[in-house]
This record gives C-alpha cells, sequence and structure tokens, in this order.
C-alpha cells in the first residue's frame, strides 16, 4: 500500500478512537511533554495548513521546530473537541500530499501518544509499522538516539544499524527513537542500557 493510502487507514483509525472518548480522557496528559491528549490533536491539524500558512508559523517560530509545534497546537486550543475531530477527518491532507512518509510517521507515533496513557492498546498493521520504523520522524531527531545501536523487531521483519542490538515489538522500538522513554520497559538487549541513558 502507498503512503497515502496507510496516511488515510491510520487517520480512520485515530478519528475512530477519538469520536469515543470522554471529555475527561481528552484532557488526560499524553506522552508528548506538556501537552493533553487535545493538543496532541491540535498538533496533527497541522495537516490542514496548507504550505505557505505552515512556513508562516515556521518563520514566526524563528526555525524552532518545538516553538512551531506549540504554536500550531495552541492555534486550534479554543475549538471543541468535536470541531477538533472533525476537522482531522475532513480537512486533513494538505501537507501530506507533499511528504506522505514524514506525515505518516508522524501521525502514527502521536496515535500511540495519545492510546498508551489512555491504555487502549491495538496493533498496529506491519505495513505501517515498518514504514515508521524505517522513516522516523527526522523533526525529532532520532540519531541522537540511535547511533552506534542496533534495533530489532521481534514482531515484523525489520532491522537496522550496527552496534549493541535493541531488540522488542516495533511499536516500542518505534516510540522509543524518537524520545518516548516509556517504551524502554518493553525492549530487551545488551544495548539498551546505552538507550535509556540517552533518552535520561
Amino acid at each position: 500500500m502507498s503512503y497515502r493510502g496507510m496516511l488515510v487507514e491510520e487517520r480512520a483509525e485515530l478519528v475512530a478512537l477519538l469520536r469515543g472518548l470522554s471529555e475527561q480522557a481528552w484532557q488526560t496528559p499524553s506522552l508528548c511533554a506538556g501537552w493533553r491528549v487535545r493538543d496532541v490533536v491540535g498538533h496533527l491539524l497541522q495537516d490542514t495548513l496548507g504550505p505557505l500558512s505552515y512556513a508562516g508559523v515556521v518563520l514566526k517560530s524563528r526555525g524552532s521546530v518545538s516553538r512551531t509545534n506549540n504554536a500550531i497546537a495552541q492555534s486550534f486550543s479554543a475549538l471543541s473537541t468535536e470541531q477538533l475531530v472533525d476537522k482531522l477527518e475532513h480537512e486533513s491532507g494538505r501537507l501530506s500530499k507533499l511528504s506522505p512518509r514524514l506525515m505518516l510517521s508522524d501521525l502514527v507515533v502521536h496515535h500511540q501518544d495519545i492510546r498508551r496513557p489512555l491504555g487502549r492498546p491495538r496493533t498496529i498493521p506491519a505495513d505501517r509499522l515498518t514504514a515508521v520504523l524505517s522513516y522516523p520522524d527526522p523533526f525529532a531527531f532520532p540519531r541522537r538516539f540511535t547511533k552506534g545501536l542496533s534495533f530489532t523487531a521481534t514482531d515484523v521483519a525489520w532491522t537496522s544499524g550496527e552496534g549493541p542490538q535493541v531488540r522488542g515489538p516495533g511499536e516500542a522500538i518505534a516510540l522509543a527513537v524518537v524520545g518516548r522513554s516509556v517504551a524502554l520497559d518493553d525492549l530487551t538487549g545488551d544495548g539498551l542500557p546505552e538507550l535509556r541513558r540517552r533518552l535520561g
């Protein structure tokens, strides 16, 4: 399946989850530091922006990834949860047309950022999981966590890198290499102590 096709399916699964959440669940802290579930969804609405609008936010944020992400999430903070989901479902896809591979990596990880704290586990389809493992979001600067280590997923056919090994479910690897320390407990291997040190 194409990256765009995987994006459509991933977004539909997230929308289905969000439609069933209580207002209390929307206030739950996500795996993203300082962001609740609703803030993560606000961030994902970056995909409703056109390239020029997005570039404008980047310029105002002086090129900072963190400031850009926070500004976008904040710009949608006045919307109700129903409005947030409606926009995600019906208006997303503008930036995805330019870089579907990048947007898929962002969407899958943030989907898990929401599901894990809510205790809503799922099995990520193997094609999507392998795609994200093979191309972690570069704006999360994964190289600082992965350099000099090797990674092997135990549930899909995927391995990468050289050096002391880190093994475990692909979902946990995908989260750990972009800085989610909560996933470390699902991993094993002689490279795990170094990865844990890097995640701090």
